[in-house]
């Protein structure tokens, strides 16, 4: 049909320019935030864009209903003003049959949607975890800068100076927690140190060389100290740097439904589930809400029915809050998606429920 094709066409292409802005915004701001851990030695420079890429499918959850609400908005106000519907109404096309035509579409953005939760969310999660573990376990010897304390894992190390390459150290001191209970600490003091690369090693090798090498017990006065020309010591990677499958938003779908007895993963399930739903309600609502005069303006109700859909978005979330305790059941998703629906045949039907209302009151004054 012609008029569904040329609908789709407008509302698809704004969909598209809406939801690039709004990722655009929110990368910046998150790119911004990285910057600043690498800035303090924290984080790789090189996996930044790896980390953005990775965090992306989690941040079009809520951003591509956003962008198609907004799309809605913009091409039923734009059609409104430029006197469009208008014809389109005169031609026995209502804005109820208007609705039904963009169906099919927001069927597609349902979809898209339930593959990026179902799917594509969970796997970025789970690569964004483990490549945050590895950058959060480097050895303090890749993250070490000059006279600053670098802390990773159970190191904290200082050094006075270093090379260019990262392969000498002057002046340094490494201290070592005590991975057992009742193990004493470690604390060594060297004038330099010297990386040695060595095949098949996982872990930093360090020649460290006229220094003093002392064992602490915390909480008591005793330890012990040994002088040394030469100490070679091996930093070992954090070998818990593995995925942690307590983060159910990581989890993949298959194993959320094995213990879906659990709350916190019921709570999930439904979030994945039932808000791509959203779509249809974005539709309800925005042939509801867009209509306006040409003298209005398109602009005129962005605002207030932006801020409506986002309530649906907001208190979506508290119910995951509350399903994730166990307070409420998984019920509560489409009960407030219904609320939402039929609050927009409420909004649709104001023309004529208005003079009806207004000759109801003068009735019950009178």
């Amino acid at each position: 049909m012609i008029i569904r094709r040329y609908l789709v066409k407008q509302v698809v292409s704004t969909t598209l320019v809406v939801v690039s802005i709004l990722t655009l915004i929110v990368l910046g701001a998150r790119l911004i935030k990285y910057f600043g851990v690498a800035a303090q030695g924290r984080l790789d420079v090189s996996v930044l864009f790896s980390i953005i890429g990775y965090r992306l499918p989690e941040f079009l959850i809520l951003l591509l209903p956003l962008a198609f609400f907004i799309g809605l908005m913009l091409v039923f106000g734009r059609l409104y003003v430029e006197h469009e519907m208008a014809v389109l109404n005169s031609s026995g096309i209502s804005k109820h049959r208007i609705a039904r035509l963009m169906v099919p579409m927001a069927t597609v953005f349902m979809i898209i949607q339930l593959v990026i939760m179902v799917w594509v969310s969970p796997w970025g999660l789970r690569e964004f975890n483990k490549l945050t573990s590895v950058q959060a376990v480097r050895t303090g010897f890749d993250l070490v800068r000059p006279k600053e304390f670098i802390s990773s894992g159970a190191y904290t190390i200082y050094a006075g100076s270093l090379s260019e390459d990262r392969q000498n150290l002057k002046d340094v001191f490494v201290y070592i927690r005590a991975e057992k209970e009742g193990k004493p600490d470690q604390m060594i003091v060297a004038k330099e140190a010297t990386r040695v690369e060595i095949a098949n090693e996982t872990a930093s090798v360090v020649d460290l060389s006229q220094g003093r090498r002392y064992e602490i017990y915390p909480d008591t006065a005793k330890y012990s100290q040994a002088e040394f020309q030469t100490w070679r010591l091996r930093i070992e990677n954090n070998k818990t740097a593995e995925y942690d499958a307590s983060d159910v938003e990581a989890l993949p779908f298959s194993q959320l439904w094995k213990s879906r007895d659990n709350s916190v993963i019921e709570s999930e399930i439904g979030w994945r589930i039932f808000v791509p739903f959203s779509m249809f309600v974005a539709i309800a609502l925005a042939v509801a809400l867009s209509e306006v005069t040409p003298r209005q303006g398109r602009y005129l109700k962005l605002f207030p029915a932006l801020m409506i859909f986002a309530s649906m978005i907001v208190i979506l979330i508290a119910v995951k809050t509350r399903v994730s305790k166990g307070e409420i059941g998984i019920w509560a998703y489409p009960a407030v998606l219904f609320v939402y629906l039929f609050a927009s045949a409420i909004f649709s039907r104001k023309q004529k429920l208005a003079p009806k209302l207004k000759n109801q009151i003068k009735r019950v004054r009178s």
